[in-house]
Order: C-alpha cells, then sequence, then structure tokens
C-alpha cells in the first residue's frame, strides 16, 4: 500500500503520474476488500467507483469544488482519498460513518443515505455560489442509476438545466443495479446508450452503403433512409437529456480512468450543466462479487476476504418470516400484489416474485409513487403490499396520508428495520414511522413481538380494505416465541405478578412489539420489590385500544416501552387516550428521544437511551417514589 498510505489529500492525487494512477487503483481495491471484510460496510459500490472517485480528484478541487454522492455509500474511495484511511473502526462508534459526515472532513457535505437527493443538494449550491460571488467554483454531483429513478432527481435536473452559466457537473455512475437491477423506461434508455454505435462508426457505415448504392451522385432512397436511421439511433438516446438544455458526454468506461478524466475535463471546460455517462461493474476487481448475481456484496457483514463467504451463517430473522407468510397468502389471496423500491432482495420479496413474477412491481428508488400507485391498484381490486424499510417510508408521508388514508384505500405497508438499526447511522434508524403514522386518520398498525404475532398481523393486514394497514418489525434475528398468557379484550397479556408486599402499587407494563422481552425482565425486577405487576402487549398499537385503556385504568401507574420516539409515540398516544376516557393513571413513557442518533451498535444505542430492563426498572421506581431501593442490579 505504499501509494495509498501517501495519499493524505487531493493534492497528493493529483501529483501522481498516469503509472502511479493504475498503481493506486489497485491498492485501493486490495485495501477495501481487506478492510471491508472484516468490518462489514458496502463493499461491491465502492469497488465499481475506484476510477471514476479517481479522476474527480485528479480533475476538480476539493473543497473548493464541493462533491456530493448519492447515494452516499460509495463514499470509501472518496474517504480514502480525502486522508481518512483507518478503516478498522468503519461504521462503529468512534470510527468511520459508512456515509459523507460533515464531522469527519471538510470535504464531505451531505450525509445522503435516502437516494435521489444530491441533484437537489447540487443545484442549491450552485445557485449559492452563484450569488456569493463563487461562480468559478465547480460542484460536481455523483448519482448511480438507480438513485436516478427518484422522482425528486428529476425535478432537481429540470432546475439545474434552467441555470446555464452554473458550473454543475451531473456524473451518472452507470452500472445497471441499485440493490437490484434498476428497472424502468430510464434503464432502458441508459441501456441503449451503452450499446449503441458511436458517432464514427455509424459515418462509416454510411459512406460505404453509399459508396455501393450506385454511381456518384446517384444515392438511392435506402441508403439515404438508412444513413439517417443511423445516426438517429446515435443522437436520440442523449436527446433526453439535451431536450433538457444539458450537455451530455458518453458514455464513459468508468474503469478506464484516462478516459474518465478527460471526460470530466470537458464538462468541466464547458462552463455549464453537464451530464457525463459514466458506465461502472459493481464489484469490479473482486472475484466473489463480479460472480455474484444476487448482488450479495452490495453490503456485506464480516466476511472471508478470499471466498467472499460469511465468516458466522445468517441467523433465521423477521424478514424471512416475512418472506415466508407473504407467498402463503399469495396462494390464498389472487388479488395481493407486492411493490418494492428497488429492494427485492433485502425486503424478503424475491421468493414471492419467484413463484408470482407478474404480481410484483419495482418501481425503483420512488417511494412517493410506490404508495399512491398502490392506492391506485387498491381502487382498481387488488390489494397491495408496499415492502420497504422503515425510515424510507417517512419519503412518502404525504401519499400514505392524501392518497391512501383520505381514499381508504385497502393497502399494507410492510416496514422492515423498524426501530434502532444502529451501524448505518443517523438516517437509516427506522425509529420515525410510529409517532408518524399515529395523526393519520383510520391507520392501524402492528407490531408484532415474535414469529406467530407477526404472520397474525400480516394475515389480518391484507384482510383490511378500506384503510391502510402497516407491520412493523425491527433489523436481526428472531429469539423464542413470547407466548401469551391471557388475552383481555384483543390484548396480549404476557405476565402478571402478584404484590408481595402490603399496600405496594401496580404497575401495568405495556410492551410494544420487539420490546416485548424487556418489558418481561423488567416486570420481573419490579416484582423483585413486592409490586403487582402486568406486562400487556396489544399487537395491534394503532389506534390504541380500548382494552389497552382500560387496563391502564386498573393500575396506579403505567409504562410504556417502544422503539421509536418518545414524543408523539405510542405512549404518548396511550396517555392522551387513556385522559380523554376519563382515567387519572399516571403514563410513563419510555422510549428515543427526539434526537439523530450517531453510529453505532444497537445494543450501544440501547444502553445509550437507557431502554436496558434495569434502566427501566430504575426509571419506574424512581418515578414511584422508590428511587432508593431501585434494582441492585440497576446501581
Amino acid at each position: 500500500m505504499a501509494l495509498l498510505d501517501s495519499i493524505t489529500s487531493p493534492a497528493d492525487v493529483r501529483r501522481l503520474s498516469r503509472t502511479q494512477v493504475a498503481q493506486l487503483t489497485d491498492e485501493i481495491r486490495a485495501f477495501l476488500v481487506e478492510s471491508v471484510s472484516r468490518t462489514g460496510g458496502h463493499l461491491g459500490p465502492n469497488l465499481g467507483v475506484v476510477e471514476l472517485t479517481v479522476a474527480l480528484h485528479r480533475t476538480f478541487d476539493s473543497p473548493r469544488d464541493t462533491m456530493v454522492f448519492d447515494t452516499g455509500h460509495q463514499s470509501y474511495v472518496h474517504k480514502l482519498l480525502t486522508g481518512r484511511t483507518d478503516f478498522s473502526q468503519l461504521r462503529r462508534r468512534g470510527g468511520l460513518s459508512g456515509y459523507p459526515s460533515r464531522s469527519e472532513s471538510e470535504h464531505d457535505v451531505v450525509e445522503n443515505s435516502h437516494a435521489s437527493t444530491a441533484l437537489s443538494w447540487a443545484d442549491g449550491i450552485a445557485k449559492a455560489n452563484q450569488l456569493q460571488g463563487r461562480g468559478h467554483r465547480h460542484v460536481v454531483a455523483v448519482i448511480g442509476d438507480g438513485a436516478l429513478t427518484g422522482g425528486m432527481a428529476w425535478e432537481a435536473l429540470n432546475n439545474i438545466a434552467a441555470g446555464q452559466d452554473r458550473r454543475l457537473v451531473v456524473v451518472v455512475n452507470d452500472n445497471g443495479r441499485s440493490y437490484d437491477p434498476t428497472i424502468g423506461g430510464l434503464a432502458r434508455h441508459l441501456d441503449t446508450l451503452r450499446t449503441t454505435q458511436g458517432y464514427e462508426n455509424v459515418l462509416s457505415w454510411g459512406k460505404r452503403t453509399l459508396r455501393r448504392s450506385g454511381p456518384p451522385g446517384r444515392f438511392t432512397y435506402d441508403a439515404l433512409h438508412g444513413l439517417k436511421k443511423g445516426i438517429k439511433d446515435v443522437v436520440a438516446p442523449q436527446g433526453m437529456f439535451e431536450d433538457l438544455g444539458l450537455k451530455y458526454v458518453g458514455p464513459v468506461d468508468g474503469h478506464d480512468e484516462q478516459a474518465v478524466e478527460h471526460a470530466l475535463r470537458r464538462a468541466k471546460a464547458f462552463g455549464g450543466p453537464v451530464i457525463v455517462h459514466v458506465i461502472t461493474e459493481k464489484g469490479r476487481g473482486y472475484t466473489p462479487a463480479e460472480q455474484d448475481v444476487a448482488d450479495r456484496f452490495h453490503a456485506v457483514g464480516q466476511i472471508h476476504p478470499e471466498t467472499g463467504l460469511p465468516l458466522a451463517p445468517s441467523r433465521f430473522g423477521w424478514t424471512s418470516v416475512f418472506a415466508d407468510e407473504i407467498v402463503r397468502i399469495g396462494r390464498r389471496r389472487r388479488d395481493v400484489v407486492a411493490i418494492t423500491a428497488a429492494m427485492l432482495q433485502p425486503v424478503g420479496l424475491a421468493p414471492f416474485a419467484a413463484e408470482f413474477p407478474d404480481r410484483v412491481f419495482d418501481v425503483g428508488i420512488a417511494e412517493q409513487h410506490a404508495a399512491t400507485s398502490a392506492a391506485g391498484m387498491a381502487f382498481g381490486g387488488l390489494h397491495p403490499v408496499v415492502a420497504v424499510y422503515a425510515t424510507f417510508l417517512n419519503r412518502a408521508f404525504d401519499q400514505v396520508l392524501m392518497d391512501v388514508a383520505l381514499h381508504k384505500a385497502g393497502v399494507t405497508f410492510v416496514l422492515d428495520r423498524a426501530g434502532l438499526t444502529g451501524d448505518d447511522g443517523a438516517s437509516h434508524n427506522g425509529m420515525w414511522d410510529m409517532a408518524m403514522l399515529g395523526i393519520v386518520p383510520g391507520l392501524r398498525l402492528a407490531a408484532p413481538r415474535d414469529e406467530p404475532t407477526m404472520r397474525d398481523a400480516l394475515r389480518t393486514a391484507v384482510d383490511v380494505d378500506d384503510a391502510p394497514t402497516v407491520v412493523r418489525y425491527p433489523k436481526g434475528a428472531l429469539g423464542d416465541p413470547v407466548p401469551a398468557v391471557e388475552d383481555v379484550d384483543g390484548v396480549d397479556v404476557l405476565a402478571r405478578h402478584d404484590a408481595t408486599r402490603p399496600g405496594a402499587p401496580s404497575v401495568l407494563v405495556v410492551a410494544v412489539g420487539a420490546m416485548a422481552r424487556t418489558a418481561l425482565e423488567t416486570a420481573e425486577l419490579l416484582a423483585a420489590h413486592g409490586l403487582r405487576v402486568t406486562v400487556v402487549d396489544p399487537r395491534w398499537v394503532l389506534p390504541v385500544p380500548a382494552a389497552l385503556t382500560k387496563l391502564v385504568g386498573e393500575h396506579d401507574h403505567a409504562v410504556t416501552i417502544e422503539d421509536g420516539l418518545v414524543d408523539g409515540g405510542i405512549g404518548a398516544l396511550v396517555a392522551q387516550r387513556s385522559h380523554e376516557v376519563g382515567v387519572r393513571t399516571p403514563v410513563q413513557t419510555i422510549g428515543i428521544p427526539r434526537q439523530f442518533l450517531e453510529h453505532a451498535t444497537r445494543d450501544q444505542l440501547v444502553g445509550d437511551l437507557r431502554l436496558r430492563p434495569n434502566d427501566v426498572a430504575r426509571d419506574v421506581l424512581s418515578a414511584l417514589g422508590r428511587g432508593a431501593d431501585g434494582p441492585a442490579e440497576a446501581q
């Protein structure tokens, strides 16, 4: 790693000879495979942008020129070239973020892990440069073909084209994939650009055709028509960009550093908005990734660097349960269809697609469109199941509210990775959904605690045809089932502990979804102090069940435990509904505070946020005025 070790800033990259550049790209690939295999992270996307990122830093002057990556998981090479070479704690507390981070470097501007936003950022920065007397500076946005399917990207392109004197370069990193192969009209358009012959080949063919058509000066209709068609085939595809007023350069071999650099310098010299179309291969230079058709190397855990195989086998998890149950539902219900936003594999819809290929719709990175299209499908007599990561539903809130709920559309939203996810950082924690969806009229939300309740929730959700339903579940492995000991009007009672101290208060512990085990352990700690404790799980937490508010009124104190925002969350709604029906029992809410959380493991975040059973029990005892004799384990 002799050359890579000497790189402390982009200026070092610009001083390299051509031979050294080739050596540097080889070293970067070796470094990425070695480092990311130890920590986990987004390996495939970064192996695909090595030459592109080197060319960017040799052409532009960061941070004087601004670079924005969309999505930011392809920024590892950028980190290396800007002096951040310690990847030993990548995506771990105290180490480098898996995305650009302003706190890490002046070369980072946007923590851009929700796709399709970089072009809007670039447009705004370019406008600011122009108005602040920095019009000579360039803004470069690197966006993948997958992210370019998002509607926001096209809104931005429409505005970028209006600023013909703004120095803005859009690099389309075209590898034909996001998590899955890129779909839709844009994908077909880019594919045409990749495969169409160049001008020189068409013109050469045209000249040969004309020479064969007869004596000089006598051109047949067919020859002229053929030449015209050949030239049109070259010009028309890029016309989509040029019709917007954007100069187009490409397509360029993204693994030919000199060719990419040449194209970028042409774009830089133009002085206005330019599209540079670069063709790359995800996982380039790493044989296991190049040979993988399922794109397992988009994001990896710890793997063997030589084979690409995981160090530990994946455990049976929540997503697998959904994958199995939705297929069972699909066999029973021909009207059930599935929608994914470019994440067929990650959200568990691949088995459904294999069995029912005509009933799965991949809309690209377009969550807003997914929600409203689902409303249209519901109107047409189908029951759509929209499967997304919880953090990405935030992007479609208006559509859930105004297109689905307002029209009482029977659409089911399945939210994977709800709650704390940890290592991907602030933008990926699925902690906003319950507080956000709690204000949607008519919406029903289930938070299952285990496999049986999850399967039941999915079956119940798709049977609702006059309102939106939501089923949310966390990232990771499933534990053993948590059976109910009693059912109280649809609310599961998980445990009852009798009081062992005369006059001890009674406490109702309300578990929300995956926090059921935390609630049960909390109850045991409280019971050890003589309290009468009941643990319940409503399963369907929105709207708040009447049976739950009744149970609250039967206890001296209630505490809710959730892995979502405490402000406006389920606990806050339980307190509000209880008050509305005249219940005066105080409701103590335990959850995630309203703040962005730095990347760390889920266990670390749980400890920081005082969501461990010992912490919760101690806080409940303190609220009851018994803090001095709190559980010994919580001291």
